[in-house]
């Protein structure tokens, strides 16, 4: 069996990974001339984790990400409203990692080089549309440099190629552009002092207004006394227009997102210098796009943000990129043919991603947060003044929803590993 691969992000790279632990030959195409550790940080819960040291990367994501200990909501004032401890002291047998996205996908990517070759990754390749039948798939690509175009055969075509998927756009020819719920986001990494217990994901304020996420990413700069701090400013704007592309590598700009958090001066973090140290500032709309009722075809099926882009809320996009890498890998490998394989992991993957998308369109602890800032539009002395517990024990419960309801489960669950 030989497997087409269309996108080498971190759903790309893990699919090739596990397809080649399990005897099965890959190649992976991308459009980008050169694979560079670009981007920010991103959150990667236990599950993915698992799956990742599973592949042998282990050592590594210790070695470069932090293990997050612990989620804590504050207002905008910096008041603590919420806290709730992650990874390992959550009870999972694996930790949840902050990291760099572009040096978690250089590991993967230099996993993939040393296992299955140089040749396994083509990049400046851009895949211009498939053709299959009962026999295979046969996919059309152009070289970027030459402009020269030819044709792959395989027996299975994989698209993880983003939210702009044009594997996704064959499949669902006439599809909407992506759906925007009028949040902007600007997006940095800044070097400073560790705040909290170092290795904090601290949430501040409401996306109804204005929401900061920062979190520390680097165990290099943590072993230096340091943090590198990533950052995402979220503000929602009265009678803002989205006419731009959504593009995760747009520059965006200090003067736009300063104002937002101007006087956001904590006595564990000074907001609005994190924001003017970051090196970089990217701008990006808050999009998703409505689930799909399916996402195979024949040899043909969507994987990571190419089948089921959402919201960055509850750290699962990265997350469930990797486990559709290592369930698409198992269930392939186990099937009489390859068609059945792809709708095996469908039928394991589609409806449980799906209803993430749709929770973390609708976040009970955004609702919370908002109500916090109604109630106490100064700041508040002791949070039980402003919530009653129950109303506080939904946060947690919305964090169970999208990401935390499984410990048992996946302590407990068989591995997706078949050794080739």
């Amino acid at each position: 069996m030989r497997v087409l691969i269309v996108g080498a992000g971190i759903g790309g790279l893990s699919t090739a990974l596990s397809l080649h632990e399990a005897g099965v030959e890959s190649l992976v195409v991308d459009s980008a001339v050169r694979l560079r550790p670009l981007g920010v940080g991103i959150n990667l819960l236990p599950h993915a984790v698992r799956e990742l040291t599973e592949l042998g990367l282990g050592d590594e994501l210790a070695e470069t990400g932090i293990p997050t200990a612990e989620t804590v909501h504050f207002d905008r004032y910096g008041g603590r409203i919420w806290a709730e401890p992650r990874g390992r002291a959550l009870g999972y047998r694996w930790p949840q990692y902050s990291v760099h996205r572009g040096e978690l996908q250089m590991i993967l990517l230099d996993a993939v080089v040393a296992r299955l070759g140089a040749g396994a990754v083509r990049t400046g390749t851009v895949f211009e549309g498939f053709e299959q039948d009962g026999d295979g798939v046969r996919a059309r690509l152009r070289d970027r440099a030459s402009g020269t175009a030819d044709t792959v055969a395989a027996d299975v075509l994989v698209g993880a190629d983003g939210l702009h998927s044009a594997v996704r756009a064959q499949l669902n020819p006439g599809e909407k552009a992506p759906l925007w719920n009028g949040i902007r986001m600007w997006r940095g990494v800044t070097e400073g002092e560790p705040f909290l217990t170092g290795r904090t994901l601290a949430i501040a304020g409401s996306n109804a207004a204005a929401k900061m996420v920062v979190y520390p990413i680097s165990r290099r700069a943590e072993r230096g006394g340091r943090a590198l701090l990533n950052w995402v400013a979220e503000v929602k704007l009265t009678g803002d227009e989205l006419k731009e592309t959504a593009d995760w590598n747009r520059t965006g700009r200090l003067a736009d997102v300063l104002p937002h958090f101007a006087d956001w001066r904590f006595d564990w973090l000074d907001v609005p210098a994190m924001l003017a140290g970051a090196a970089e500032i990217l701008e990006y709309p808050m999009v998703d796009r409505d689930p799909l009722d399916r996402w195979t075809s024949g040899r043909v099926t969507l994987l990571g943000d190419a089948a089921h882009p959402m919201y960055p809320i509850g750290s699962n996009g990265g997350s469930q990129a990797v486990l559709d890498a290592r369930v698409l890998a198992h269930e392939l490998v186990r099937a009489a043919d390859p068609a059945a394989g792809l709708l095996a992991y469908e039928r394991e993957r589609r409806e449980t991603v799906n209803a993430i998308v749709l929770a973390c369109r609708d976040m009970p602890a955004d609702r919370i947060l908002q109500t916090v800032s109604e109630r106490a539009p100064r700041g508040f002395t002791a949070i039980e003044d402003v919530l009653a517990p129950n109303e506080l024990a939904t946060i947690s419960g919305a964090y169970r929803k999208t990401s935390f309801d499984d410990v048992d489960a996946l302590n407990t669950r068989a591995s997706y590993t078949i050794a080739g």
